[in-house]
């Protein structure tokens, strides 16, 4: 990686950290994206007093260790005859049952006493950060979503190409190993996806069938790009369970950075959540290691790496829309398909991706276009824009 290389969203959190002391600031976003890095690089940059602490041990840390890591940061603030800025970071805050009753007192109690204590938390399981906030600490914080990493963050780090980047994904700690393809993907499976799975869904959430969670997850990277009724997972399955079960899982993997279900547009949210997900990796590289094979195999592969292709833009525009307000969904109607939707309020944009893995396009967006108000109708890949141009154009300027 480039010395001091810093990540598209790092003007963001260093401008809100240099801002007086108002909110806490949040970074949510998956294991393995920079979230550590990215604080250690702001503390850096503002170059006032900081204390760095991690939850994430192999024990979980208690409200007693919060309240500790805390009072070594006040005392940041008092050397000297008044009171200075200082910088209190707490990695993986997730880890610790009631972590965010523990905080609203702190943060209330330095408040009143007008202590310029500045705190930047961040977690794993954006799902379970969101919950402990909006319990506790409504109206005290603000969250900067961490996504994976993107085409142009890959490239300007490690010089990578789009076939690299559609390959090994968006994990700029695995980018060292790629030249040893079975070292990158035990890497991948044992330190990241075992890791995720084990210790931000299974060890800090209810999940009465970790087994069939674990299946679910295999079975969203065999199948990212298809359209798979509840029904017929749980026929894939093997198993007796429940939709909502399913559907309950799979928000538990996304909420981790694995795997989301896109819902099908009908206009009607109703609707929209009682459709058949369209399953989508949120990084290619857990497609890529699961799959037993070599980058040279699936490159040679039309069928193979078409589907890579089309989950590399949606998992870009996954990425990108995460906290925006900008939605992503399929249609699909009478066998007629649009791969992706983008809904920003009214403004709606249909995207096809043209990868080479079906030899005709269906007369998708033309039908949706009959249906609903398209804004905009974007065909991407060949004859259409360049895949590079799109995954390195901000997603704003598509539904703009």
């Amino acid at each position: 990686m480039k010395a001091q290389f810093k990540r598209e969203l790092f003007p963001t959190l260093l401008k809100r950290m240099k801002e007086p002391r108002r909110f806490l600031q949040v970074l949510a976003g998956p294991r393995q994206v920079g979230k550590t890095t990215l604080a250690r690089q702001v503390a850096q940059e503002l170059a006032i007093p900081a204390h760095y602490a991690s939850a994430d041990e192999p024990t979980l840390q208690d409200r007693a260790w919060v309240n500790q890591q805390w009072d070594i940061a006040r005392t940041l603030t008092r050397k000297g005859s008044r009171a200075q800025p200082a910088l209190l970071i707490i990695d993986e805050v997730q880890q610790v049952h009631g972590w965010s009753e523990t905080i609203k007192r702190l943060w209330d109690e330095d408040a009143a006493a007008e202590l310029p204590l500045r705190v930047l938390l961040s977690g794993s399981s954006p799902l379970l950060v969101q919950k402990g906030l909006t319990e506790s600490l409504a109206g005290r914080f603000e969250i900067i979503p961490v996504p994976h990493w993107s085409f142009s963050e890959m490239k300007a780090a490690f010089g990578w190409s789009l076939d690299q980047y559609v390959y090994f994904g968006g994990y700029p700690g695995a980018a060292s190993l790629i030249e040893e393809e079975q070292r990158w993907r035990r890497y991948l499976v044992d330190a990241l996806i075992e890791t995720t799975i084990s210790r931000d869904i299974l060890l800090l959430t209810r999940v009465d069938k970790p087994a069939l969670l674990r299946r679910l997850f295999h079975l969203g990277c065999n199948y990212s790009g298809q359209v798979l009724s509840y029904q017929k997972m749980l026929g894939q399955l093997q198993d007796a369970g429940n939709t909502v079960t399913l559907a309950h899982y799979l928000d538990l993997l996304k909420g981790a950075g694995l795997l989301a279900g896109l819902s099908k547009y009908a206009g009607q949210e109703v609707r929209q959540r009682s459709s058949s997900p369209r399953l989508q990796v949120l990084n290619t590289a857990l497609m890529t290691a699961l799959a037993h094979t070599t980058f040279t195999n699936i490159h040679s592969n039309r069928e193979h790496w078409g589907r890579l292709l089309e989950s590399a833009v949606g998992a870009h525009l996954l990425n990108s829309a995460t906290g925006t307000g900008i939605q992503v969904h399929y249609w699909l109607d009478r066998g007629r398909e649009v791969d992706f939707v983008l809904a920003a309020g009214d403004s709606l944009t249909a995207i096809e991706v043209k990868s080479g893995r079906r030899e005709t396009a269906l007369p998708g967006i033309d039908a949706f276009a009959r249906t609903f108000p398209v804004k905009r109708q974007l065909l991407v890949g060949s004859q259409g824009i360049a895949l590079e141009e799109f995954l390195t154009t901000p997603l704003e300027h598509w539904v703009a």
